[in-house]
């Protein structure tokens, strides 16, 4: 009795060391390491929601690939780069991650690459923007299904880049800020820039860059435009406070979250370049998610909405291409050059340094009372193939 005791507790002992792994290899694990709280959480919870509901849209409600099941891990990196990077660290050994996405803020994302560079696993970079993430901080880890610095900075020179225009710029002081105002520079071809203005990323008060700003633009013949970008918290848009229509100085921006576009109603005609607006793209999976972000809100899907979508349809059309293999290099190779549709279109990763090349959209903005934003009007798409997106990482 007692031999068979102790044959059937090794018995036991066995199994259990079995079913752990046999466990693990039925799912794939996703850390998402995001701003779920601090300065950049609006947008946070946007991708959050986006890339669960294409998840769920990308395996047709089963949230399995090949067979295993797909299980994401959510992390709060608070905005604080040293956070995200043990964060990341933490999910990749700790909790075993398969690959993880994220983060929010570009300031994290940089501290984040070399965890993904050192524990050799995926990180596919939404919505953090900075330049440098797919530039000279870049390995060959990371993917980006997030516009880049560049791909906001050129198409947004593309609607506002004409002869005889003169633009200040007004920016946060971090990699955000700096590395936008830098692409925007290096794609102007008939514009002339006469000033870079830099505020803290915490500014409320923006009387006296606003003031050096139209100093440098009041005397400056014909068309004269102050270009803004910035993300979070704080209103620039209050600069207009300053009377610019005085000096016949025009503000122009990219797009943003819909909250932060109130502001735009008080700008009619206003031109810049968008990422996204649920009322441009025209495809079916955008049609899909719009629908599906109605029934769950009662509201449009957002800007960093999409974002989070897109980064699903990334993940789940790599994974199918690889059979559920979650090998970094069967991954890499699966992505390199991959296609995928997502609410924007199709988007391809480029080979050389994984940005995802995809349509940005010249928008003039529309006063609509229905609306509580300034809403975007398509003017036109600008494809990826227009935009002569510089490769940055000296790969």
């Amino acid at each position: 009795m007692h031999r068979r005791t102790l044959v059937a507790l090794a018995a036991l002992a066995t199994a259990s060391t079995l079913s752990a792994p046999a466990f693990a290899q039925s799912e794939i694990r996703i850390a998402h390491v995001y701003s779920k709280t601090g300065p950049l959480e609006a947008y946070g919870k946007q991708t959050q929601t986006g890339l669960m509901m294409g998840l769920n849209y990308a395996t047709g409600g089963t949230m399995m690939v090949n067979g295993k099941k797909l299980v994401v891990l959510e992390k709060d990196d608070q905005g604080k780069p040293d956070l995200g990077k043990s964060l990341l660290a933490a999910a990749y050994s700790d909790d075993k991650a398969d690959l993880a996405v994220g983060p929010t803020s570009s300031g994290v994302a940089l501290a984040m690459l070399p965890v993904a560079e050192e524990y050799k696993k995926i990180l596919l970079v939404e919505p953090a923007v900075a330049d440098s993430i797919t530039g000279d901080k870049w390995n060959k880890y990371i993917f980006r299904t997030g516009r880049n610095s560049s791909q906001d900075a050129i198409s947004n020179a593309v609607a506002i880049d004409k002869p005889g225009v003169t633009i200040a710029t007004l920016a946060q002081d971090y990699a955000f800020g700096r590395d936008g105002v830098k692409a925007f520079k290096d794609a102007l071809k008939n514009a002339k820039l006469v000033h870079e203005e830099y505020l803290p990323t915490n500014t409320t008060d923006f009387t006296a860059g606003a003031q050096r700003l139209v100093d440098k633009l009041k005397d400056q013949p014909g068309r004269k435009i102050i270009w803004i970008v910035w993300a979070g918290a704080g209103n620039p848009f209050k600069i207009a406070d300053m009377d610019l229509k005085r000096y016949g100085i025009e503000i122009a921006t990219g797009g943003n979250i819909l909250p932060a576009m109130a502001s735009y109603k008080n700008f009619p005609g206003m031109e810049g370049a968008t990422y996204y607006y649920f009322g441009i793209p025209k495809n079916p999976v955008n049609e899909a998610m719009v629908a599906a972000h109605y029934r769950e809100f009662k509201s449009p899907p957002d800007f960093f909405t999409a974002g989070g979508f897109s980064a699903a349809m990334a993940v789940v059309t790599a994974l199918k291409k690889t059979g559920g293999d979650t090998k970094a290099n069967t991954l890499i190779k699966a992505m390199e050059g991959m296609s995928f549709e997502t609410p924007k279109g199709t988007m391809t990763f480029r080979k050389e340094d994984h940005q995802a090349m995809q349509s940005m959209y010249h928008f003039k903005i529309k006063v609509d009372p229905a609306f509580a934003w300034g809403v975007p009007e398509l003017v036109r798409e600008i494809k990826p193939e227009e935009m002569q997106i510089p490769i940055r990482n000296q790969r």
